[in-house]
């Protein structure tokens, strides 16, 4: 094991580097340089800081917090930290983040719109992360789908298909990919500079021109305060126009599903009739409110209604599907396929009245009980499971009447029945109409 007070090893910049120093004084409350934290970062890549220092400086910034310039300096780092997606071509290039929530399937409908319109998305996604369900579990559910795509076969497929969702390759923040691992088991996960570092970091990586990011709030969300989820929105908007990216912010309401379905090839198959025109109210709305960020973003429209006009003419034409078929099959899969979802049981209402809440993450944990989702890294998942939402809050039901259609097993649907049931709360009281897009962000 790598001694502290041995420098033989160090690069000649980080000859005086003592990591102990800097977890004190972060711990403490003080402010760390970019040289501090460069060394950090260096030294824990090269091996030379060890898993329980590095645990160690995540808590302290969980606990302490850091300023924007820590921040940004922090994310520069990771992103220096491995190699950027070519660009050969000057077609101007967009992404959008989603912090993560229940039936949110945006990245799907919203890579190829956008493609439609002329732009390239080199969309790197993620896997479910507690209660969420992750985009590339999602896409998996389609025979044949790759999500392990080279940085060589992201910027090809961008300049010939105009879209990619994909996994990060080894080659893209490795220092983020290193960090989070630790972050996942030293409960550090919910720490905005550490998330702002870790989302940023990656959409850089990939030479972006814009970019929107789409921060949920509420019961099915990481944030569940409207102050938790603007701080960071503004704290990862901040970083964007520090590093010249041009960086916008939806904060968007997450106390109920997105759209109908929840899960994997449900999720799929809800895009892809999405994609036909045919999809639900909410995941329409968002879904074009956040491409609209992106074409006002890049030029390509002046102004919010004439924007939104443009996605939604690619919708009902049926010229998002194509896109979307087309990139299905550039990236191996069978963009014919009939997905395969398990038979149905119903959660029915117990009382009449109306919906008042429901608690989405309890939903988005059902979901991974079933197998729709991964306990533990190494797990396989179902995709035939899901759930279908068959009523929203403010909609007034009968007693008996279906709430919520479950695809599983008989055996595993008997697990999560009672909580399923206990998820949906039913009251008396009128319930006001939720905004979906809460608030708008851009510095």
């Amino acid at each position: 094991m790598p001694n502290e007070s041995d420098n033989s090893r160090r690069p000649r910049q980080f000859k005086s580097f003592n990591p102990s120093s800097i977890i004190a004084k972060k711990r403490d409350g003080g402010t760390l340089t970019p040289q501090e934290l460069g060394a950090f970062i260096a030294c824990y890549l090269s091996g030379e800081v060890t898993d329980y220092q590095m645990s160690a400086l995540a808590m302290a910034i969980y606990l302490r917090g850091m300023d924007s310039l820590e921040t940004a300096s922090l994310t520069e780092l990771m992103l220096n930290s491995g190699t950027l997606l070519p660009r050969p071509s000057s077609v101007p290039r967009v992404d959008k983040h989603s912090t993560g929530g229940i039936g949110d399937k945006v990245s799907l409908i919203l890579a190829p719109l956008l493609a439609c319109c002329g732009l390239q998305v080199p969309m790197i996604s993620g896997r479910g992360l507690g209660a969420t369900g992750g985009t590339l579990d999602k896409l998996e559910s389609i025979p044949g789908f790759r999500t392990d795509l080279s940085g060589d076969e992201i910027t090809r497929q961008c300049e010939r298909v105009g879209c990619v969702i994909t996994g990060a390759t080894k080659d893209i923040v490795p220092a983020d990919r290193k960090l989070y691992a630790l972050r996942d088991a030293t409960a550090t996960v919910s720490s905005i500079p550490l998330i702002t570092a870790s989302i940023m970091s990656k959409k850089l990586a990939e030479q972006l021109d814009a970019l929107v990011l789409d921060v949920k709030v509420g019961s099915g969300a990481f944030m569940k305060s409207i102050d938790d989820a603007r701080s960071l929105a503004r704290s990862m908007v901040a970083v964007g126009k520090k590093m010249g990216l041009t960086t916008t912010a939806l904060l968007s309401d997450m106390n109920q599903p997105l759209g109908r379905m929840c899960g994997n090839a449900v999720e799929v198959n809800e895009s892809i009739e999405t994609l036909a025109g045919t999809g639900p109210e909410d995941l329409v709305e968002l879904t074009i409110r956040l491409s609209a960020e992106l074409l006002m973003s890049t030029s390509l429209e002046n102004d919010l209604a004439g924007a939104e006009s443009t996605l939604r003419d690619h919708l009902t034409s049926g010229r998002g599907l194509e896109k979307f078929e087309e990139m299905v099959r550039s990236q191996g899969g069978d963009s014919q396929a009939a997905l395969k979802v398990a038979s149905a049981s119903l959660i029915e209402a117990r009382q009449s009245g109306i919906v008042a809440a429901i608690d989405t993450e309890s939903l988005g944990l059902a979901i991974i009980e079933l197998g729709g989702g991964r306990k533990r890294m190494a797990d396989k998942i179902d995709h035939t499971v899901g759930i279908e939402m068959l009523a929203r809050v403010g909609d007034t039901v009968e007693s008996g009447q279906p709430l919520m259609r479950v695809f599983a097993r008989n055996d595993l649907f008997a697990r999560v029945e009672s909580q399923l049931q206990n998820a949906v709360h039913i009251g008396s009281d009128t319930i006001a109409r939720r905004l979906l897009v809460i608030e708008h962000i851009s510095d």
